[in-house]
């Protein structure tokens, strides 16, 4: 059985591989979330998803440098997240959130500051969500993920789940990237540390939402602790939107 500061360990170990992956790739990744500019006329309007249109784009552009790195086994289990990789010592499960935010128009950016969306196949952590803290009607709910926190577990070859969120503001209305950042969602055999500050009830009773502001550290490390990296931050970005991401700026500014 893993001990728990080993698998912070390996959470922190490809925390910091993938995000020195990323920052190397930080040119390419900004050019090719570009690209759609080019053929603008040809799609704009006849895109009628439910999902933004920057997401799909940039989904593209990200995984297919991910994959093209070569960092360990893809693996074709159908309960995970978009990508899904086997290293020497865990699987690693990594899926990318986008979310738009507008100064003209409706924003979203509440959805990026504090907490982002997770699916049962992205994550492993079991645990309790109280919903309506504080209030008359509080109530604690339980949420159950997909995946497991070892594969294998008890047996000769278990391996540790790790989880990973790649995570993109962009401006709704030029379609300019303004943050871009990597966070590592515990996992569920720390549960009995972290407890209740990982959930927060989402608006579906088998939905949740990683309170990442929350427990922004590796917390039984002592030492390059944090369990958020920032790949990018537009300096140039307005200053009403940087207001709202200061949290991001001061992560990007003393990493």
């Amino acid at each position: 059985m893993l001990h728990l500061k080993k698998i912070e360990l390996l959470e922190r170990k490809y925390l910091n591989k993938y995000f020195h992956f990323l920052k190397f790739a930080e040119d390419e990744l900004l050019l090719g979330f570009k690209t759609k500019e080019k053929i603008q006329d040809d799609w704009l309007g006849l895109y009628k998803s439910g999902i933004s249109d920057f997401a799909v784009g940039a989904e593209r552009i990200v995984y297919s440098l991910l994959n093209g790195k070569g960092i360990g086994q893809p693996n074709s289990c159908p309960v995970g997240a978009d990508l899904f990789f086997e290293v020497q010592d865990a699987f690693i499960h990594i899926d990318l959130k986008t979310v738009g935010a507008s100064l003209t128009g409706k924003t979203n950016i509440g959805d990026y500051t504090k907490n982002i969306f997770v699916g049962t196949n992205q994550n492993s952590y079991k645990g309790y969500m109280i919903v309506n803290e504080g209030g008359e009607n509080e109530e604690v709910r339980e949420y159950i993920p997909s995946l497991p926190t070892i594969y294998n577990k008890n047996k000769i070859n278990e391996k540790v789940c790790l989880s990973y969120f790649i995570t993109i503001l962009y401006d709704k209305d030029t379609l300019d990237t303004l943050v871009m950042s990597i966070v590592c969602m515990p996992n569920g055999e720390l549960e009995p540390h972290y407890k209740t500050r990982v959930l927060q009830a989402g608006k579906n009773l088998d939905k949740t939402r990683f309170r990442f502001t929350n427990i922004p550290d590796f917390e039984l490390l002592e030492e390059n602790k944090k369990r958020i990296k920032v790949v990018y931050f537009d300096k140039k970005m307005d200053e009403n939107y940087k207001k709202k991401l200061s949290f991001f700026e001061e992560l990007f500014d003393n990493q």
